[in-house]
C-alpha cells in the first residue's frame, strides 16, 4: 500500500507524455491521469510545452512515511527524487539526469516556472518501471505500475486460444557452455541429462512453453552427424562421442512436458577463435579451408560460395529429417557486423548476377540461403517452423525513410547484409524474432518504436512476429534496466499488437539467476 501511495504522489510530478502539435499554444488544462485505472486528482494541472512535445508537472512535497522523498535544492536548482532502489537528480538547464549516478539524456530539462518546479513525467516514470500511455483523442495519460494491478486475464472462452497462440520461449546457448551443458559435465552423460531436466523444470515453472536450443554452435553438432563433428561443449574435445544422443534426449524430455523444441543453428560461424589445431579432422575448416574467412577474431564460412551455403543447408536437413523438432531457428550470425571481411576473390568468382556493389551481392547471398533453406525444410516437413532472429534494427530512418526512427550504430541490413524485409514480404520464413534488446527509455532505439515498426513489417503477411527480450540487461547501468518491471511492461505493451504472437528471452542462464526478482514477476504475469 505504501508503494502504491508513493507511485500515485510521485506521478503527480514526474510524468512526461506526448502532447499536442508544435504549432499549438501551450495548455494547462484538459488532461486526465489514471494510475492502474484510478484517476489521480491534482490541484495543479500539467504544463504542456508543444515546442518540445512533452508535458511537465509540478514537483510537490511528499508527506512523510510514503517510502519516497522529493527535494528541491535552490542553490543548485536541482530536483531530487529518491526511493530505496532509485535516485533521480535533475538540474534546471541541463539536458541530462543522473539516475543512480549514471548520466542519461533528457528530452526536456527541469524548470522553475513562476515559482513552480516542473519536471518531465514520462522520463521519471519509465526510470521507475512504470508503463506510460497517451490517448490523444481523450487527452488521457494511463499509467501501469505492474505491482498494484493484476495483469488482465482473457475471458474464459478465449484463454485456451491465447495460451496456444502465444510462444513463451527461451534461448539455450551451448557455445562456451553458457547455458547448457556445464563445463563440469564434460564426458558425463548422466550429469548433462540431469542438468537439462533441471533447466526445463525451472523454465516451465516460470511459464515458458518453448526452448530454442543451440545445436550447432560452431560448425559442429550436439547430435551424431555424417557431415560435421561432435561439438566440444559436450566433452571438451571436438569430435569426441559423448556416449549418447543429446539432441534425441533433449527433444524427448522437452516434449514430455508439452513444450516445443526448436533447433537453433549458427549457420556461418565456423569457430569462436582463429585457431584450427584443436578442430576435428572432419571440421569444415580442415576439409574446405578455401571456404573459410577470418574476420572479427573468428572463423566464418564464406556465404558468397554457393557450395558452402549448400553444405550448411545439408547439415540442417540432417536434423529435420531425423528428429521430431518443432522448428529450425537461425540467429543473426550472417556476415559479421564489425571489422573487415576479406571476400574479394569470392565476389569476383561468384557474382553471376553482376551486382554493382559487394553489399548488394552479400545481401543476395544471404537471401538465396534463406530462401533455399526454407524451401528445403518445408519440402521435407511442412509442419516444421522456420524462423530467424535478426538484430533488432533493420535500418535507421536517417538512412532509409522506411526504416525505424532509431539511431542504432549497427543495422541488420547495412552491417550484417540481412535483408529481413525481403524475407518477410516473400514469406520465406514462418516467423521473425527481432532482438529488441533496448528499454522504453533508450534514446537510440526505444522499445516501443521498434515493436511498432516490426509489427508494421509483418502486417498483411503470413509471417508471425515473436519479440526477443533481454533479461540479461537487468541490473546494468543502461537506461531502464534497474527493475524487472521493465520486462513485464514490455510484455504488457506487446499485447496491444495482435501481430506479436510470442516472446523469446535471452537467455536461460540469465532467467535462472532471477535478476531483480524477475522470476516471480514472470510467474505472476503468466499465471503460474
Amino acid at each position: 500500500m505504501a508503494l502504491r501511495k508513493w507511485f500515485i504522489l510521485l506521478l503527480l510530478f514526474t510524468l512526461c507524455i506526448p502532447s499536442v502539435s508544435a504549432s499549438a499554444q501551450a495548455e494547462t488544462t484538459g488532461i486526465s491521469i489514471f494510475l492502474d485505472g484510478q484517476k489521480i486528482e491534482s490541484d495543479v494541472p500539467p504544463f504542456i510545452d508543444p515546442s518540445l512535445n512533452v508535458t511537465l508537472v509540478p514537483l510537490r512535497v511528499i508527506s512523510e512515511g510514503l517510502g519516497a522523498t522529493v527535494s528541491w535544492t535552490q542553490s543548485s536548482q536541482t530536483a531530487t527524487i529518491q526511493t530505496p532502489e532509485t535516485t533521480i537528480a535533475m538540474t534546471v538547464g541541463q539536458q541530462h539526469a543522473l539516475v543512480n549516478g549514471a548520466s542519461i539524456a533528457l528530452d526536456a530539462s527541469v524548470r522553475n516556472k513562476q515559482g513552480r518546479v516542473m519536471v518531465p513525467l514520462r522520463f521519471v516514470s519509465e526510470q521507475l518501471g512504470l508503463l506510460v500511455g497517451w490517448d490523444q483523442a481523450t487527452r488521457t495519460i494511463t499509467l501501469q505500475s505492474g505491482a498494484a494491478a493484476p495483469v488482465p486475464t482473457p475471458p474464459p472462452d478465449i484463454i485456451g486460444e491465447e495460451e496456444n497462440r502465444s510462444v513463451r520461449g527461451v534461448w539455450v546457448s551451448t557455445v562456451y557452455n553458457l547455458d547448457w551443458p556445464s563445463a563440469e559435465s564434460y564426458d558425463n552423460a548422466a550429469k548433462q541429462q540431469q542438468e537439462y531436466i533441471a533447466l526445463l523444470d525451472d523454465l516451465q515453472s516460470m511459464g515458458m512453453n518453448a526452448v530454442f536450443v543451440q545445436v550447432r554452435p560452431a560448425a559442429d553438432a550436439l547430435y551424431p552427424s555424417s557431415l560435421v563433428p561432435w561439438s566440444k561443449v559436450l566433452t571438451g574435445t571436438q569430435g569426441k562421442d559423448p556416449g549418447y544422443d543429446p539432441l534425441a534426449f533433449m527433444i524427448e524430455e522437452t516434449h514430455k512436458r508439452g513444450m516445443q523444441f526448436h533447433a537453433w543453428f549458427n549457420p556461418f560461424r565456423a569457430n569462436t577463435d582463429t585457431k584450427t589445431d584443436q578442430l576435428a579432422p572432419n571440421h569444415v575448416a580442415k576439409l574446405h579451408p578455401d571456404w573459410i574467412v577470418t574476420a572479427d577474431n573468428k572463423l566464418y564460412i564464406n556465404p558468397g560460395i554457393p557450395e558452402a551455403r549448400q553444405h550448411i543447408i545439408s547439415a540442417i536437413l540432417e536434423v529435420v529429417n531425423r528428429y521430431e523438432i518443432d522448428g529450425v531457428h537461425l540467429d543473426d550470425y550472417f556476415y559479421p557486423s564489425g571489422g573487415t571481411f576479406p571476400d574479394d576473390a569470392a565476389f569476383q568468382a561468384y557474382n553471376s548476377k553482376q551486382f554493382a556493389t559487394k553489399a548488394e551481392w552479400r545481401r543476395d547471398n544471404i537471401n538465396e540461403f534463406v530462401k533455399q533453406l526454407g524451401q528445403a525444410i518445408h519440402n521435407v516437413k511442412p509442419q516444421v517452423e522456420f524462423g530467424i532472429s535478426p538484430f533488432g534494427v533493420w535500418r535507421n530512418k536517417s538512412t532509409d525513410p522506411t526504416g525505424s526512427d532509431t539511431k542504432a550504430g549497427v543495422t541488420t541490413y547495412d552491417h550484417m547484409y540481412a535483408d529481413v524485409r525481403t524475407w518477410i514480404r516473400e514469406e520465406w520464413v514462418d516467423y521473425v524474432a527481432p532482438q529488441i534488446y533496448w528499454s522504453f527509455s533508450s534514446s537510440a532505439a526505444p522499445y516501443a518504436t521498434l515493436v511498432a515498426w516490426w509489427t508494421n513489417e509483418v502486417n498483411g503477411t503470413d509471417v508471425k512476429l515473436y519479440i526477443g527480450h533481454a533479461p540479461y540487461k537487468l541490473g546494468t547501468p543502461e537506461a531502464g534496466w534497474h527493475t524487472a518491471q521493465e520486462i513485464i511492461n514490455q510484455l504488457q505493451y506487446n499485447t496491444q499488437y495482435p501481430a506479436v504472437e510470442g516472446a523469446i528471452f535471452f537467455s536461460a542462464k540469465h532467467l535462472r539467476k532471477n535478476p531483480l526478482g524477475l522470476v516471480e514477476a514472470l510467474k505472476q504475469y503468466y499465471g503460474q
